[in-house]
Parts: C-alpha cells; sequence; structure tokens
C-alpha cells in the first residue's frame, strides 16, 4: 500500500468517525432510548453500539471495499488490510450517563497497527495517530509521561470477567506494594489514550479484545509509549494480555503484571 493510500484512509475514517461521535452523543444525550440490554455479567449492550457499527460498516464498505471489517457487535474476518471497531467502548459508562467512553477504529496493515482514531465526544477528544506520523489530541501533538520512579506513577489496571478474580486480586496487590497508584476507569481504549497523552503512566490488562486496543495501540506507540506484542498468536481473533506504558516504567510493570 502506497503512502498516499495510507493518508486517504487516515483522513477519510477520520471524518466518518466524527460523523458516528455525532450520532453516538445522540444516543447518549438520550438515555431513555438506549435500550440497555446484557450480553454477560457486566457486559453491557445498548442500541447504540450497533447503530455506530453499521453506520461505520456501511460508510467503509463504499469507500474501501477491499479491506475487511471486523468489529465487536458483528464480528468479521481479518485480511492484510483490516480495520478494527469498537463503536463504544466503555458502554457501562456509556448507559450510565458517564462522559468516559469513545468510538475506536483502528487499521492494521499486514497485521502491524498502522491507523489508530479514538473519539470520545461526550470529552470533546479525538486522538489520530498514523504509524511513523506521530499523535495527536485535537490536533496537537501528544507524549508519555517520561515518568520513571513507580513510587510515584499511575497505573490503570483493567478488570475483566474473563480473567479469574484471584489473577486480578494478584495484580492489584502488587501494584499497590510496589508503590503504585492503581485506578479503573471502565474505557480501555481510553486507558491507552490516557497513557498517550501523560495523564496516566501506564495502562495494564490481563485480557483484552483486539477492537479495544486497535487504535489505542498505535496512538500510545506513536506517543512514546512501550507496548507488549498484543497481535502475537490469535490476538486478532481471541485477545491478549495488554500492557502499556512509559518506557522507564517497563521492567517493573512485567514483573507485576506478569506480561512479557
Amino acid at each position: 500500500m502506497t503512502p498516499a493510500e495510507l493518508e486517504l484512509r487516515r483522513y477519510a475514517v477520520q471524518g466518518l468517525v466524527a460523523e458516528a461521535a455525532h450520532l453516538a452523543l445522540d444516543y447518549f444525550g438520550k438515555q431513555e432510548s438506549l435500550g440497555v440490554t446484557m450480553k454477560g455479567a457486566q457486559d453491557w449492550l445498548t442500541v447504540a453500539d450497533g447503530a455506530v457499527e453499521g453506520f461505520l460498516r456501511q460508510r467503509l464498505a463504499v469507500l474501501f471495499p477491499s479491506d475487511t471489517v471486523i468489529g465487536e457487535e458483528g464480528g468479521g474476518a481479518t485480511s492484510d488490510t483490516v480495520w478494527i471497531i469498537d463503536p463504544i467502548d466503555g458502554t457501562s459508562n456509556f448507559a450510565r450517563g458517564d462522559r468516559n467512553w469513545c468510538i475506536s477504529i483502528g487499521f492494521l496493515l499486514n497485521r502491524v497497527p498502522t491507523i489508530g482514531i479514538v473519539a470520545a465526544p461526550a470529552l470533546d477528544e479525538l486522538y489520530v495517530a498514523q504509524r511513523g506520523k506521530g499523535a495527536t489530541l485535537n490536533g496537537q501533538p501528544i507524549a508519555v509521561s517520561g515518568a520513571e520512579d513507580l513510587k510515584r506513577a499511575c497505573v490503570e489496571l483493567g478488570w475483566s470477567t474473563r480473567i479469574p478474580f484471584e489473577r486480578y486480586l494478584t495484580v492489584l496487590q502488587r501494584g499497590y506494594a510496589a508503590g503504585c497508584s492503581v485506578k479503573r476507569s471502565g474505557s480501555g481504549t481510553l486507558g491507552l489514550c490516557h497513557v498517550a497523552n501523560g495523564r496516566t503512566d501506564a495502562y495494564a490488562e490481563l485480557h483484552i479484545n483486539a477492537w479495544d486496543v486497535a487504535a489505542g495501540i498505535v496512538i500510545a506507540s506513536e506517543a512514546g509509549a512501550s507496548i507488549n506484542d498484543f497481535f502475537a498468536g490469535d490476538g486478532i481473533s481471541k485477545g491478549n494480555p495488554i500492557l502499556c506504558s512509559t518506557p522507564a516504567l517497563i521492567p517493573q510493570l512485567r514483573e507485576i503484571a506478569g506480561i512479557s
């Protein structure tokens, strides 16, 4: 794929995500219309998830018919040029009226995370990154914190029912014992973006799905973060652990989280 073709994808999809953000924000402002259901324990679904993913799929099929799409709600097939979509990441927040949610779309070229676009419309934030071209928040360059002392670090630890609670609790205890401030905000995508802009120093989760991180990996890596090889093995289809951090903290955090 030529540089011009990649640029076209980034600019076009940035526009699509802006449109999708307006659609999602309209649902967010009408809580009574969300039609909230549960896919599982603490696994929320609203009509906005399906509407946003359907909109993005339809437009991508017209703009880039040779690309494939994988979405949280509709699934899909991988290929050498694949878009990976989370229509609403942080759905439980979204359904409760909490503003910490986002739309995430990442593009993988030959399995390499290459474009990442994340819109958090309730926060008026748009993150954009392309491999080798840096990362921005609302058009301004961003970078990781550069923190070097774990005892002064803020680490976000994501949680999933797919992992035994005891494992999560062990990592949480290790983090506190090492002197970290540990938090959880309910959106893995924004967790990676907040490492990218220096609001937190690291994000870790023992298992997370590809649609939660495909865009955030590009944004965080282009902002200077160190990240494990999430897409190794069956990462695209089955998910993997994620560890994303400002570089100096990585050796210690690998031991704490047990993620290599």
